[in-house]
């Protein structure tokens, strides 16, 4: 039985197809699938795109999602109580901050005392507000936060110590910790202040380098090497992931999107997994990375797990311990990138994954396989093997 290809392959393949510059045959082949499955997608697609007629799948689920949708209700309102609950500690300390929406909910009918009891107060504390809504604290302490604006207008090298002086000096008696909660609220900072999120250094490896740069394998999928880079296109940047084979060089998975985020590589190892034939077929597998925040992750580490392979991390700083990829990216920045300028992120999309699949796979020959394409070499040293 055939394995299923990936959603993101099929829709890629199905977005060239539509671009009519090709015939369907050629591109079916091109792309290493039967010209009867890329009708089948085209006649799906269509359908989805409300093209031709027929059941869509967003009309084969709505039944589930409404059933799925009824039994949430049920638990809906404890659920809120709580998740409001939580969201009121630790996103909004101060209790006042969530009076004008009881005033705003009990304006609606909603009653005091049941927001009161969903948000997590006392209904004294609200009508004690509501009889009062600025207090003399609110008021001296909106009058000590214009003042440290004025003062950090001034001089923007100041920070919140700079700040407390000159308050001090100006006749306001505050202390320097209230200042610094004046300024927090407020978003003064010193312009020499480091911005956070610069600078940092890459976290620790969550595995141990098992390829010390020999980026070669006996078969394939005994090692697979795996980055990320970034594109520019006008609309903005588009990320690529991209799973490299280290016998044949084959691109066994890819996912590209516009941002880099865990699931990007999350989908590229899902990709590469299911066109290889499944978790069986490549358990046991190295997959090397660098240290980025990306092959990190919990959700990549535990892709990793539940389709039982291996990791394996460079270096910090050492571009040599994935040199393997470098190359690739190197090659598809001179044979694409470098091209030509892309307008749209779909354009340039459509061109890296036709020049992955046609290109690099079928027609680019390779020295170290003997002047064969991955494709062929695949097929001509291991599937007759395997049959034999």
């Amino acid at each position: 039985m055939p394995r299923p290809h990936p959603k993101e392959f099929r829709e890629d393949v199905v977005a060239v197809a539509r671009r009519g510059e090709a015939p369907v045959g050629q591109i079916a082949k091109d792309f290493g699938i039967s010209e009867s499955c890329l009708r089948n997608w085209l006649r799906t697609a269509d359908v989805e795109d409300g093209n031709r007629p027929g059941v869509t799948a967003a009309e084969s689920v709505e039944l589930r999602e409404l059933r799925r949708r009824n039994r949430l209700l049920e638990q809906e309102n404890e659920v809120l109580r709580k998740a409001a609950a939580y969201l009121s500690q630790a996103v909004l300390p101060r209790p006042k901050m969530m009076f004008p929406l009881v005033r705003r909910l009990a304006g609606t009918g909603v009653p005091v005392a049941v927001s009161c009891r969903v948000l997590g107060f006392s209904r004294q504390a609200y009508y004690a507000w509501l009889t009062d809504p600025i207090s003399d604290l609110d008021l001296a302490n909106a009058y000590l936060t214009n003042a440290a604006i004025d003062i950090h207008r001034d001089d923007p090298e100041f920070g919140y110590r700079f700040i407390a002086d000159e308050l001090d000096a100006a006749g306001h008696v505050v202390s320097e910790r209230r200042v610094w909660r004046l300024c927090s609220a407020a978003g003064l900072f010193s312009v020499h202040a480091r911005r956070r999120g610069k600078g940092r250094r890459p976290g620790p490896p969550v595995h141990d380098d098992l390829v010390r740069r020999e980026f070669t394998a006996v078969r394939p999928d005994r090692l697979w090497l795996t980055d990320i880079s970034e594109h520019p296109t006008d609309e903005g940047k588009l990320y690529l992931c991209a799973i490299k084979d280290g016998c044949s060089g084959r691109i066994v998975g890819y996912s590209m999107n516009d941002h880099m985020t865990s699931q990007l590589a999350v989908t590229a190892l899902s990709s590469a997994v299911a066109r290889r034939g499944g978790a069986a077929t490549v358990a046991g597998c190295v997959v090397h990375s660098d240290r980025g925040s990306q092959f990190r992750s919990h959700a990549f580490v535990h892709a990793l797990r539940d389709n039982r392979l291996i990791g394996s991390m460079g270096r910090v700083g050492a571009a040599g311990d994935n040199a393997a990829m470098e190359s690739f990216f190197a090659l598809l920045q001179k044979n694409v990138l470098d091209r030509r300028r892309w307008s749209s992120r779909e354009e340039l999309r459509l061109a890296i994954i036709t020049w992955i699949e046609r290109t690099y796979h079928r027609r680019r020959r390779q020295r170290r396989l003997g002047r064969l394409t991955p494709i062929e070499y695949e097929t001509i040293h291991y599937t007759a093997a395997d049959a034999a």
